[in-house]
């Protein structure tokens, strides 16, 4: 029990850092003008837009679950645990690449950067890798965690093209052209599914059939615990 309570204590660690960056970029957005946006509101709700923000939102949602111990092992568990930690690693990947070096940020403004895009991928990853949970991911899970970056591009370019706003320039038409635009999806989608095929693979090469995460279900009453620790369980 143990090896679960540090694992319950990273993952909950986890969705701390995702909750605190995300608390401090909403007062963030809410107060930076001359953008597409003219209210507070229209910025913040603005922030769905962004693919860092709603990877986080995956990882925090998934790292909250297994923290309290209440995740399971459906198959939609494993498609949000899998788009959390895809997503999370594209996002810190490219943001390192591409996107790191165009904004010159400020007081709670780097505070969020940090926990968004640093902080959280490490994370997430390192807990992944520590932790698992095991057994959860297969080539069907992979398949449904593709629905998240295709529907998100969907969505960017049509809201885009009517609205004039795109969240990332390599994104934009205006700046890249459609072309460009496809080119740089089609290297980003490659790098998606390549860490999703990685991540599968190393899940099933890793995983015992005879092995359970104890954290994916809450812990028994105190009582059978001791019973089980005696050898009679």
């Amino acid at each position: 029990m143990q090896a679960s309570k540090i694992a319950r204590a990273w993952f909950g660690a986890t969705a701390l850092v995702v909750f605190a960056g995300l608390a401090a970029q909403i007062p963030v957005s809410a107060g930076t003008t001359g953008g597409t946006f003219h209210t507070p509101a229209g910025r913040v709700a603005n922030l769905l837009a962004f693919f860092t923000i709603d990877s986080n939102i995956l990882v925090g949602a998934g790292s909250l679950l297994l923290a309290l111990g209440v995740a399971g092992r459906s198959t939609l568990f494993g498609v949000l645990r899998l788009t959390g930690l895809v997503g999370i690693t594209v996002t810190g990947v490219v943001f390192q690449v591409a996107l790191a070096d165009l904004y010159e940020l400020h007081g709670w403004a780097v505070f969020a950067d940090t926990m968004l895009h640093k902080v959280s991928p490490l994370m997430c990853v390192a807990g992944w890798l520590l932790f698992g949970p095991r057994g959860q991911l297969s080539w069907r899970v992979l398949s449904w965690s593709l629905l998240y970056p295709l529907g998100w591009l969907a969505v960017t370019l049509v809201r885009g093209a009517i609205i004039g706003f795109y969240p990332y320039p390599f994104v934009d038409p205006g700046i890249n052209s459609y072309g460009g635009v496809a080119f740089n999806c089609v290297l980003i989608g490659v790098l998606f599914i390549g860490l999703a095929a990685a991540a599968v693979g190393f899940d099933r090469t890793f995983s015992r059939k005879d092995e359970v995460d104890d954290y994916l279900a809450p812990d028994p009453p105190e009582g059978v615990e001791r019973i089980r620790d005696a050898g009679t369980y």
